[in-house]
């Protein structure tokens, strides 16, 4: 048991820093991408340990505990082993209390109050103008709505008068709201490099939160089985830009989309237009 023990704490140590090497996706370029994988990378160092434990049991009773004899009997009877359960019982007692203590934190933290609050806002309510000039400043938060067809998405920007693009793109160090909804049937839209998935039900507003720290590019798919071109449901020129490149690439797309404004819905939170409509 002791040199189990010798062996268990430096396999252990050396996990532990492997561990803490690693890159972790989502990685870093949005705030709740960095959080994700800071809690990817303590989950793995709690477990790297327990992981190593159990291995080297297995190994252990493997090697030493194997039948030696062709006749299949039954081993010696045990009736517990009282300083090992104890001492299982504790440390897993103490790894469950402490990510308890991790997770109320975290719920508690600025980043997941700010998720959670005004939950009622409507977009395009986040004090900048609506209509066709220029919305909000570079501290103001950003309101986009996803929206997922067969079999494509397309953005609509409250903040900016309703403006519909085909790929997304958001300014550095802003807080983003993405209202994410659907025109006919399932989708999950789901932003990897921005930590970010999000169910995509027709009629339906969920809204999800996400602050870029990082400029450039991200992809955009569908998580979710949506039909015959379902693998095709994907934007690879999503792009994290700097405040003052997304003024200029969002005064382009309204120019843009002056003409054809005019045939789309008119912008409302919950987006979900005639058939006739969706159909052309």
């Amino acid at each position: 048991m002791v040199r189990l023990l010798i062996i268990w704490v430096i396999l252990s140590a050396f996990g532990i820093v492997a561990a803490l090497q690693l890159n972790y996706p989502p990685y870093d370029q949005s705030i709740q991408g960095q959080d994700q994988a800071s809690t990817l990378k303590l989950l793995t160092v709690l477990a790297t340990p327990v992981f190593i434990g159990v291995v080297m049991m297995i190994l252990y009773a493997a090697i030493y505990f194997r039948r030696t004899v062709p006749e299949l009997v039954d081993g010696p009877p045990m009736l517990g082993n009282t300083p090992v359960q104890i001492a299982w019982v504790a440390i897993s007692a103490i790894l469950v209390l402490f990510l308890a203590v991790v997770g109320i934190a975290t719920l508690s933290s600025e980043n997941v109050a700010q998720a959670v609050g005004q939950p009622g806002r409507a977009i395009g309510q986040s004090g900048g103008q609506t209509g066709s000039g220029t919305a909000g400043g570079s501290g103001s938060e950003l309101h986009v709505q996803v929206i997922a067809q067969q079999w494509y998405f397309t953005y609509r920007y409250g903040d900016y008068g309703g403006v519909e693009t085909t790929h997304l793109y958001l300014p550095l160090d802003r807080p983003v709201e993405l209202h994410v909804t659907s025109l006919d049937i399932i989708h999950s839209f789901w932003a990897y490099e921005l930590g970010v998935k999000a169910d995509a039900n027709p009629g339906v507003d969920n809204i999800f939160h996400v602050t870029p720290q990082k400029t450039g590019s991200f992809q955009v798919r569908c998580a979710e089985l949506c039909g015959l071109w379902h693998g095709h449901m994907a934007d690879s020129s999503g792009q994290v830009v700097s405040q003052s490149d997304f003024d200029t690439w969002i005064a382009g797309q309204q120019a843009d989309f002056n003409t054809i404004g005019k045939v789309v819905p008119s912008y409302a939170p919950y987006y979900f237009p005639e058939p006739k409509l969706k159909a052309g």
